[in-house]
């Protein structure tokens, strides 16, 4: 059973998307300086689409998410800690959820999400390799 299987096909759906969307205002909330100035703009674009945007995009990715994450949680469990497993290899981890995002902004059709993804892409990968111990721990939290 994948961590697809746990999360989104049961009563934890709804819990997972809303602690996902907290994690990332933590996040965003956490940064300073002139990158946390930039962030926090692009993600106030983002969220400016429409109400709930931000959620829905959650709820979009993280089965794409998931799925690219599965081998290395499944790894982690065969050491005996799949938490400690992602956060110790938060590198690979950024890259699986990246690869998931990479792919799905070719598909957005708003300027405004795409332009703003493909500007902030260049320095993205260790804002999610800070954020991968928070992201396990979420994950562990509904296993």
């Amino acid at each position: 059973m994948g961590l697809s299987d746990k999360f989104l096909n049961s009563e934890k759906r709804a819990m997972v998307i809303d602690d996902c969307c907290n994690l990332l205002e933590a996040q965003l909330t956490s940064k300073s300086g002139i990158s946390g100035i930039a962030l926090k703009a692009a993600y106030a674009a983002i969220k400016g689409v429409k109400p709930g945007y931000i959620a829905y995009a959650v709820e979009q990715l993280l089965p794409e998410c998931f799925a690219a994450l599965d081998p290395m949680w499944n790894e982690g469990l065969q050491q005996g800690d799949p938490v400690a497993h992602l956060a110790t290899n938060k590198s690979r981890t950024a890259d699986a959820l990246l690869s998931v995002t990479d792919a799905r902004v070719k598909k957005v059709s708003r300027p405004i999400v795409r332009g703003t993804y493909e500007k902030l892409r260049g320095s993205a990968k260790p804002h999610v390799e800070e954020a991968v111990p928070d992201f396990a721990q979420l994950l562990n939290k509904y296993v």
